[in-house]
């Protein structure tokens, strides 16, 4: 059965590398056999990334670019192809939100920062599409592999203030299934591309709405875990499985799937 789920010798990219969530898919995939190219616009969070792998016995290696940057990603992947012969996986793990573009409860609604929702959506939605265009014509090339991209609760509920991530999960999830369908009826089984939905999780992005300067949880927090059954937030080390279930052979017949991974909270109609 650990065959099964096991990365052993396939080259995963992991983009978003250098955050929270990007950390703890980088040490799941090498420690599930992996090799992994840990992908950031910050290379000394990287090199850092690259270093714990190996002091554990994994393999992995830096590579530095912006997932907006179409030449960026191209030499990023050209040196993959160059060192490495392949890419077997694609972790689409880039995303984020910014303060201009969380509508506050005082703000008028008719008064959005347009600027600031299109960079998020660019963020996310491309941010997305993008990576996968050049690192996934290059899983293709390798014979077949695995695609995951990044979901949300936010995607599937309305959540107040955060419109603009709102809206670039959405179109991931959108995304996800139709790309899924047309790779299918191009490469049947050989090019998977599935989502993993998390519920919440402290991260950068984050931080400011669920807690307060001194760490306690804010207001908007203390609803959030009201509404999730397990009755707490995610932990990063709690979205792994799904992860390695993805990318690995184990899910073989799995695409087109975005996996909740939220404690209950889609499923819990607050009564």
């Amino acid at each position: 059965m650990s065959e099964l789920f096991s990365l052993k010798g396939k080259l995963i990219v992991v983009t978003g590398a250098t955050g929270i969530l990007g950390k703890e898919f980088v040490k799941s995939i090498a420690e599930a056999g992996g090799i992994v190219g840990v992908l950031g616009r910050n290379k000394e969070v990287a090199e850092q990334r690259v270093a714990e792998v190996k002091s554990r016995g994994g393999e992995a290696f830096t590579l530095v670019a912006d997932v907006l940057k179409e030449e960026q990603l191209k030499d990023a992947r050209d040196f993959v192809i160059d060192n490495y012969g392949r890419i077997d996986g694609l972790v689409n793990a880039a995303g984020g939100n910014q303060p201009a573009a969380v509508v506050q409860p005082q703000q008028d609604v008719f008064q959005l920062n347009m600027e600031a929702l299109q960079q998020v959506m660019q963020l996310n939605l491309f941010g997305t599409l993008l990576p996968t265009q050049i690192f996934g014509e290059s899983i293709k090339n390798s014979g077949g592999g695995s695609i995951v991209n990044i979901s949300s609760v936010s995607a599937h509920q309305a959540l107040t203030r955060v419109l603009g991530y709102s809206l670039s999960k959405a179109a991931i999830d959108c995304y996800t299934r139709w790309f899924a369908t047309e790779l299918a009826a191009r490469y049947g089984d050989a090019i998977r591309m599935n989502a993993i939905m998390p519920g919440f999780f402290l991260t950068e992005q984050n931080k400011t709405l669920l807690t307060n300067t001194d760490g306690s949880y804010t207001e908007r927090a203390n609803k959030i875990i009201a509404n999730t059954p397990f009755n707490r937030l995610g932990n990063p080390t709690e979205l792994v499985g799904a992860l390695i279930w993805l990318l690995s052979d184990a899910s073989k017949f799995v695409t087109g799937t975005v996996v909740a991974v939220d404690g209950g909270f889609t499923a819990f109609t607050g009564v």
